[in-house]
């Protein structure tokens, strides 16, 4: 009798337990949260074509641990459940179009404006699986946020929070794109959500045909080769010369495919003030970051995910920038001053740039 009430009393706890995990999600600050089984569907296979394409790039590490990325329960033996969050990052106000527009400012893809995510998200979703583990003990429970071989837009579509449109993005009819993704694994056999299976895009090809350097091969089939993001964050050398004056002003990453969603007029403002703009990077000029010290560099990037880049590969984006940019006395100086960098890679694309004036 007593074994049956226990019996009894788990399943009533886990059949409660979503809406529960619904309510301190929200109050962690994330927008939506879907439960999934750990299984990532017709995603692996997606994956591996676009991985024996060589889309990948210099990115190897998308190649490495084998069925892991794809396969949960490899990941993380024992896990039944998947549960996924998204958090709003869009900064407000802000008008992301206007600053393409501006050919001597500088253009931060905008999840990159204020302090690095992955810190943030991991520790709520640390305080949300405590929680889970107050509720259900005997249970095991494992936060990611971009740190191991998931796929977190394939896992969040299966949960149900939105779509994977023709650009890769998870999109959400509610909210757009622009918001990050994490997960939780879980041993626990919570209730599932349905996956999201209608696809929204219909015939729109926006994203796809506003692709400043035509990275697209087609619709959900990104060459990253070719793709800013990874140009300017991924890429470690020289940025290949035909595609330099196709990348404008934009130094860190790229929203274009983002921005021309018909579904961003849906997209909310970020709630979380650490993903705010930092030390003006949402109106600062290429110049005048083009002639930040490495130490002012490190000081204004720190908590931040423009460091990926490191040093040498934020001055060669802003030359690239700069190259692009008008031939005025600022643009044309703070490239001058930089012609003797040691940086064999910064002085490529300084003189690059100054050709480009015609210098």
């Amino acid at each position: 009798m007593n074994a049956t009430s226990t019996c009894d009393k788990a399943t009533t706890e886990l059949a409660d337990l979503p809406a529960l995990i619904r309510q301190w999600a929200s109050d962690y600050g994330f927008a939506d949260v879907g439960i999934t089984m750990p299984d990532t569907g017709e995603h692996a296979r997606h994956l591996q074509d676009w991985l024996a394409a060589g889309y990948q790039g210099e990115m190897e590490y998308m190649d490495h641990h084998g069925d892991k990325r794809y396969t949960p329960a490899s990941l993380v033996p024992g896990t039944a459940r998947v549960i996924s969050v998204r958090m709003d990052y869009l900064p407000s106000p802000d008008s992301p179009k206007e600053a393409l527009t501006d050919r001597e400012g500088a253009y931060v893809t905008r999840y990159a404006l204020g302090r690095d995510y992955h810190k943030l998200i991991r520790k709520r979703l640390a305080q949300l699986a405590a929680k889970i583990d107050e509720a259900v003990s005997g249970y095991s429970h494992r936060a990611f946020v971009d740190s191991a071989p998931v796929l977190e837009r394939a896992l969040a579509q299966r949960a149900g929070l939105g779509w994977i449109g023709k650009n890769n993005m998870l999109i959400h009819p509610k909210a757009g794109s622009f918001f990050f993704l994490g997960e939780i694994f879980t041993s626990a056999p919570l209730p599932v959500d349905e996956p999201f299976a209608t696809d929204h895009c219909g015939s729109c090809s926006a994203c796809l045909e506003m692709c400043p350097t035509d990275a697209f091969v087609g619709p959900h089939k990104l060459d990253a080769r070719r793709c800013i993001s990874y140009l300017t964050i991924e890429l470690k050398g020289s940025i290949p010369e035909e595609l330099r004056p196709l990348m404008g002003n934009r130094v860190f990453g790229c929203d274009d495919c983002q921005l021309v969603c018909p579904w961003q007029k849906f997209s909310k403002p970020a709630e979380e003030k650490d993903f705010q703009p930092r030390h003006g990077l949402d109106n600062s000029s290429l110049a005048e970051l083009f002639l930040w010290t490495e130490e002012q560099f490190l000081k204004r990037t720190e908590g931040s995910a423009i460091r990926r880049t490191g040093y040498e590969g934020w001055l060669r984006n802003l030359a690239v920038g700069l190259g692009n940019a008008p031939s005025t006395i600022p643009v044309i100086e703070a490239l001058k001053k930089r012609t003797d960098h040691p940086s064999e890679m910064v002085r490529e694309h300084v003189q690059w740039a100054l050709t480009r004036h015609g210098l």
